[in-house]
Order: structure tokens, then C-alpha cells, then sequence
């Protein structure tokens, strides 16, 4: 069976990611982003379980993390729009904080897997 986990935009016209171990890919839609995922990859999984993930911190990423999280991307997404620098420290925090959140996404996947397994 595979798992993919899939990520919800973190603000308004971002973009939903799925993820599959190291594999990651990119959609407007929750099923945009398992295609290009599934495409990527070139696994056809068969008949598709979606477990949707309440908008809240849990164990695995906090909510004081979500929200740093969307607070640093919509200062990383100004300083884009306008051309100006984002500061190295922020960057590296942001850095951080994106791979904490699908390290987390692949923890609760695998919580998810056991409990139905169980």
C-alpha cells in the first residue's frame, strides 16, 4: 500500500503538496497534486483513501509551529512580490519549519496506517 500525505496551501491561492517518501508534487486541488504525485512516480495506486487533516497543530506539528510556519511564508511571499531580500536567519527558520511539517505529515500517515491495522 502506499501512503501519500497530502499538505493543504498554508494561506489563500497556494498550492496543495502530496508527498510520498522523498517524492513531492504540486496542484490547485487536493486531487491535482495525487495525480501529478502518482504521475511523478509512476505508481498507480489503485483505489484512493483520503484522510483530511483538520486545519489544527497535533502531535506531530504544533500550532504554535503552523502558524510560525504561515507567518515566515507570507513574509518570504512579500519580500518576492516587491524583489527585496529575505534575511538568512528567516530563511533558515522557514527552512526548518517545511521540512519539520512533512516529516510530520509522514509521522501521521504512519499513525494513521497503524491504528488501521490494528
Amino acid at each position: 500500500m502506499t501512503t501519500i500525505s497530502v499538505l493543504a496551501p498554508t494561506q489563500t491561492g497556494g498550492e496543495y503538496r502530496a508527498v510520498d517518501g522523498d517524492v513531492e508534487a504540486h496542484g490547485d486541488t487536493l486531487g491535482q497534486a495525487i495525480d501529478a504525485l502518482v504521475e511523478r512516480t509512476g505508481e498507480h495506486p489503485g483505489a484512493t483513501l483520503v484522510v483530511i487533516q483538520p486545519k489544527a497543530g497535533d502531535e506531530f506539528f504544533t500550532d504554535a509551529q503552523r502558524h510560525r510556519l504561515a507567518e515566515l511564508m507570507g513574509r518570504w511571499r512579500a519580500a518576492r512580490d516587491t524583489a527585496r531580500p529575505f534575511p538568512v536567519a528567516d530563511q533558515s527558520e522557514l527552512d526548518t519549519l517545511i521540512a519539520d511539517e512533512l516529516k510530520a505529515a509522514v509521522a501521521r500517515s504512519a499513525a494513521l496506517l497503524r491504528a488501521a491495522r490494528s
